[in-house]
């Protein structure tokens, strides 16, 4: 069985953490949304921090 890891999500303009998710363990690629950010005060692309 497979463990779902914790991630966080930055946006890519300011680069604060905004966002935390879940990660199964077998995804290798990034993940990349599109979520509305507080200090920005806009949608902007927010991508997993490592």
């Amino acid at each position: 069985m497979k463990k779902n890891n914790t991630i966080s999500l930055a946006c890519f303009e300011c680069k604060r953490k905004n966002y935390s998710t879940n990660k199964s363990a077998g995804t290798v690629k990034r993940i990349e949304k599109m979520k509305y950010c507080k200090n920005c005060e806009k949608s902007t692309l927010h991508k997993e921090e490592v």
